[in-house]
């Protein structure tokens, strides 16, 4: 059997070198390729049902990548021994490739479409996620699905002040910025990251940088579509449509609707109410035998309103609610809300609020990872929780969904860079945010109110750091456009843009950026940028009017820690046979006890509840490994009794010889009723063995010593 194999390559700014290969693997797929970059190889494939399911008018598109762990030789943990449901890191890369392709497809395109990207090789060095989207793209060129991209991702990072495209993952711990950006030949479409409080300036310089990398991956995809024949797409018609019927809504309700939108209803219900009595007032009035398609007569009308609404920013200057284009809406805050955690806070801006914890634990507690390239714990986590009553919905609760997922890790990298180090605050800390109220920009609410309870819980972060979620409407007819400070969820979902951007006073800590429209200049991101660091300033602002620092101390009811590094020789002391010691140590005070070997010394963290137990935990553990002293007295006990004398133990796990001659100043000549097991005697150590280590005990020099008999 012959194959059409076809290759492209292409170059790295270092020399390092991508290959895309088709033809050899998945051919009954719709379109297939492999992507390898060193010893990391990635099979992307794609296929999409020729016709839509009937009354679908969106695009069901699912994307999944996983990490195979037979990719790095591993075998995968828990008691099935298999890959399971997508990780949170798997279902975070999955995100960023259908955040980047969704767009491109064409509106009217509606069959059910599946993507699937597996890592089927890794080194652990050259890092996948940044060549997933390159390797979707490409099977969507090789196939003849309508896409109109191509487009690729690559990872920038600043790498002591040089950008780098596609760093190995040794190199990122150096790094103050670390971005994911996804583009067209033409136009920047996605963008998340974190960084170390870097500036506006440092963050375009690293678009264009990153920009400029895509422009060679979509080249080489183009190259890849004229070789493999696949320019002709297929013809398809997922629609049916009146253009009549469009004209007429259009006609009818499009001035109702623009004069709603410019009546500044502030609430988004009542705003919602009446955009909705248009649309069934006008639908109640047709002639009972009308024959109009109602679903395509609301499909129209939500065109209508999409319209309507973004010319009343356009041409009156005004947003849907009144504000001006770089107002935020009303902020109120409260720290200290709940009386048990650890921390608490409410941040509500607008009709948008997050009731956000911080909980306090120990090492016991960090999460345990295990994936295909990583094995390891995490001591930060922040969980985002968007209940179906938050939007006044009921819907069942089913856990966390992707988009929970995604605006949980958002923040979670926003507040992070600012957390104290391991050394400086040795808590496992977990952060939940329950969205309360939302419209719009609810995981900039996580931010701040996950600040403000940090503050509250008197963890000491290095600053406070706010979000805001920036949006823009256009018209690339006319060239006008508007820039928009925390914007609405209308604003979002009718809007060209969602940029949120989070950080200190000092710069950009997080960001995450989606561009629904071609042309998106770098002047207007520039802009969007500038508008973005005043929002963020005054929200910082507001936060600060309610707690300005963090507490100095902890909340009664958190627990406190106490560290004793030890000689690393007696880590087995404190840890006893079979853990018996530290077990019988948390077991008598109440404590957590945890042992870590850290470098050439011991390191023993105490977490208690009470000064009691921290009292009861550290006084037990400075015992045991506490350096007997010749010369010193102690308190002992009999442990066992010999011809020769007694072993008595002065010291927890110390024991010594009490030699018979040592006893009394007067002779024994034997062990009879001298001493008993279990009973307590007053010792002086006398010496240590400078071979064996073997303490030698004497009780008679603590005795009176008896005057000599005259002759």
């Amino acid at each position: 059997m012959s194959l059409n194999v076809i290759n492209k390559t292409i170059a790295l700014p270092d020399g390092r070198q991508i290959t895309i290969e088709t033809g050899k693997l998945a051919k009954q797929a719709d379109g297939s390729v492999v992507v390898r970059m060193g010893n990391t190889v990635l099979l992307a494939t794609v296929v999409s049902n020729k016709e839509a399911n009937e009354g679908v008018d969106f695009l069901p598109m699912s994307v999944d990548y996983q990490e195979k762990f037979a990719s790095s030789g591993k075998i995968p943990g828990g008691f099935l021994k298999r890959e399971g449901r997508l990780s949170d890191h798997e279902i975070l890369i999955s995100r960023l490739v259908d955040r980047a392709l969704r767009p491109l497809f064409p509106g009217d395109y509606h069959a059910e479409t599946q993507v699937m990207i597996s890592l089927i090789s890794a080194d652990g060095d050259d890092m996948p996620d940044a060549l997933a989207a390159l390797a979707a793209s490409s099977a969507l060129a090789v196939s003849d699905i309508p896409f109109e991209g191509p487009i690729s991702e690559v990872r920038v990072a600043r790498i002591e002040d040089k950008f780098v495209v596609n760093p190995r993952r040794s190199e990122l711990e150096k790094a103050d910025l670390d971005i994911i950006v996804a583009a067209t030949e033409e136009n920047i479409m996605m963008v998340e990251g974190e960084m170390l409080e870097v500036s506006e300036d440092t963050m375009l310089e690293a678009l264009k940088v990153a920009h400029d990398a895509i422009k060679v991956h979509c080249k080489a995809q183009k190259e890849l579509t004229v070789e493999v024949g696949k320019t002709e797409k297929r013809v398809y018609s997922h629609e049916v449509n009146d253009e009549a019927l469009a004209a007429k809504v259009k006609a009818d309700l499009y001035d109702k609707v623009y004069k709603v939108y410019n009546s500044q209803i502030k609430n988004k219900a009542l705003r919602a109410e009446s955009l909705k009595s248009i649309r069934d007032e006008y639908i109640d009035a047709l002639p009972e035998d009308s024959e109009v398609n109602i679903d395509l007569l609301k499909k129209y009308y939500h065109d209508v309103e999409k319209e309507a609404a973004r010319n009343v920013v356009l041409n009156e200057k005004v947003r849907m609610d009144g504000r001006a284009f770089d107002e935020i809406r009303p902020i109120w805050s409260e720290v200290n809300y709940l009386p048990m955690p650890h921390g608490s806070a409410v941040f509500t801006r607008g009709e948008t609020q997050s009731l956000s914890t911080v909980t306090l634990g120990t090492k016991l507690d960090e999460q345990m990872i295990d994936s295909a390239l990583t094995k390891g714990t995490n001591k930060f986590m922040l969980h985002y929780n968007f209940p179906g009553f938050s939007t006044g919905e009921a819907r069942p609760n089913r856990g966390p969904g992707r988009r929970e997922i995604g605006h949980g890790n958002l923040a979670y990298r926003a507040i992070k860079p600012m957390l104290p180090s391991e050394s400086e605050f040795p808590y496992t800390i977990r952060i939940v945010s329950d969205i309360l109220e939302s419209n719009g920009s609810s995981s900039m609410a996580t931010v701040c109110a996950g600040t403000l309870a940090l503050m509250d819980a008197g963890v000491q972060i290095e600053a406070p750091v706010s979000g805001i979620a920036m949006g823009m409407i256009s018209d690339p007819k006319t060239g006008k456009y508007a820039v928009l400070s925390d914007i609405l969820g209308d604003e979002d979902h009718l809007g060209d843009m969602d940029f949120k951007v989070t950080g200190s006073e000092k710069g950009i800590t997080a960001c995450q950026m989606d561009i629904k429209v071609d042309g998106l200049s770098y002047e207007v991101l520039k802009e969007a940028l500038e508008q973005a660091k005043k929002g963020r300033l005054h929200i910082l602002g507001k936060m600060k009017e309610t707690i300005s620092e963090p507490r100095k101390e902890l909340k009664p009811n958190a627990p406190r820690y106490f560290i004793i590094d030890i000689p690393k020789e007696l880590i087995g002391a404190v840890i006893g046979p079979g853990g018996k010691i530290v077990q019988e140590i948390q077991k008598e005070s109440g404590a957590t006890v945890v042992i870590e070997e850290i470098e050439d010394k011991g390191r023993v963290t105490v977490f208690a509840p009470s000064q009691e137990s921290m009292d009861s935990a550290t006084s037990k553990i400075k015992a045991i490994v506490a350096q007997p002293e010749v010369g010193e007295e102690y308190d002992g006990v009999v442990k066992s009794v010999v011809p020769f004398g007694a072993f008595v133990e002065f010291m927890p796990g110390k024991e010594g010889l009490l030699h018979i001659s040592e006893i009394k100043w007067e002779r024994l000549e034997n062990m009879d009723g001298v001493l008993e097991v279990g009973e307590d005697v007053r010792i002086k150590l006398i010496g240590i063995d400078p071979k064996s280590g073997k303490f030698r005990l004497s009780r008679k020099v603590l005795l009176p010593k008896p005057e000599k008999k005259s002759e």
